[in-house]
């Protein structure tokens, strides 16, 4: 348990099995008192003021505006779309209006850059866990053929 963030109000905005529903879990195993709401919240505004930390997984590009955000709370944006700018182009943006956010933030990850990359870097390192426990444990059953021949 992290002490840090124990007693923090968190608002997970997406109630998905892959990242909403996880993420509450998680906050909660760090005693922050947690709500969770979703993009037909009808004071979801609010709810986002009150939020020491807010997590985003809606996929709803822009959905959460710079002044639905506490000042200085900790703006975590796992959402993701591609969409085309004014020039034709393509380009990647989050659930929350970045440019908008970060004015009022303490903390905020961008995208893309933020969740991502970081996602990855828990993958590799979690197989690289595994990997290692199972070298481990053939290495043990090894041991015990040995042992009982």
């Amino acid at each position: 348990m992290h002490d840090d963030i124990a007693g923090f109000g968190a608002l997970v905005v997406g109630a998905s099995n892959v990242v909403g529903r996880p993420m509450a879990r998680l906050l909660l195993q760090e005693m922050c008192t947690v709500s969770i709401a979703h993009v037909r919240t009808t004071d979801l505004e609010r709810r986002c003021r009150e939020a020491d930390i807010l997590v985003v997984a809606t996929g709803v590009p822009g959905l959460i505006r710079g002044h639905f955000i506490k000042p200085g709370a900790t703006v975590i944006d796992v959402g993701i779309t591609r969409i085309k700018s004014g020039s034709g182009a393509e380009k990647l943006v989050g659930d929350v209006a970045f440019d908008e956010a970060i004015e009022v933030a303490g903390a905020i990850t961008p995208v893309p850059g933020g969740v991502g990359p970081m996602t990855i870097a828990c993958l590799l390192a979690n197989t690289l866990g595994a990997a290692r426990m199972e070298a481990a444990r053939s290495k043990a059953n090894e041991a015990d053929v040995t042992t009982a021949a």
